[in-house]
């Protein structure tokens, strides 16, 4: 077996692992659906919206619904391995380090992914966008998977960190904001300019797609002395 094929196998096994594992609990994609969908609703209900200003507000009640969600999902998942030594046997046996860190993003991606389908329907709904023409959908697509690596790149990592600690539910957002915050402002610019094109704007979805590889690539390469730690 070559060395790429043997570090896939590993990824896909410890990644159908983490599915099996979720869909058997039902706990973690649950709450964090639900979570979503309350913060569109109290946004919705808290300002005063009107044609003219909804396509500002609209996008940043996404992603604050977004990311508030995946912190609730990123912690408790982590942290449920802790508490039952899933993580540290599984640091035993001698798997890439890459491999558990990668299989951990793609789990976490895949959930978050979850979250912004049932989100998005009732973002559409509440605030009586158009979002589901073609071509605006073609074009959402992009910012929504860009915005959920990236948020999952950093969260992987440092849910992992927080984790060892006691106050774990209170240290991973102190950790993870201050660096998400360039991947949600250029989400929720992407988005705006997507439901109202503006002109002379920076190239925002090329924002996103560079603080995602400078997140991804950082984040795997740190991951394998988080984790001894």
């Amino acid at each position: 077996m070559t060395m790429a094929r043997l570090f896939f196998s590993q990824l896909w096994a410890v990644l159908w692992k983490d599915i099996r594992y979720e869909l058997r609990s039902k706990q973690t994609w649950i709450g964090m659906g639900m979570f979503a969908l309350l913060v569109l609703v109290i946004f919705n209900f808290t300002f005063d919206l009107h044609a003219s200003n909804v396509a500002d507000i609209a996008p940043g009640a996404l992603w604050v619904a977004f990311i508030f969600a995946s912190l609730l999902g990123l912690g408790r998942t982590v942290a449920a391995e802790r508490e039952q030594s899933m993580l540290d046997r599984l640091l035993l046996t001698p798997v890439d380090r890459k491999a558990i860190y990668l299989a951990k993003l793609l789990g976490n991606l895949l959930f978050i992914g979850v979250v912004e389908i049932i989100a998005l329907p009732v973002f559409a709904v509440l605030f009586n966008l158009p979002i589901w023409q073609g071509s605006t959908l073609l074009a959402l697509m992009p910012i929504a998977l860009l915005g959920a690596l990236g948020i999952a790149a950093v969260g992987t990592l440092f849910s992992v960190m927080a984790a060892t600690t006691q106050a774990k539910e209170l240290l991973l957002p102190i950790l993870i904001f201050p660096l998400v915050v360039p991947v949600v402002i250029s989400a929720v610019r992407a988005t705006s300019m997507l439901l109202v094109p503006a002109v002379n704007e920076p190239p925002w979805l090329g924002l996103l797609i560079a603080f995602d590889v400078i997140f991804l690539s950082v984040s795997t390469l740190l991951f394998q002395y988080v984790v001894e730690e």
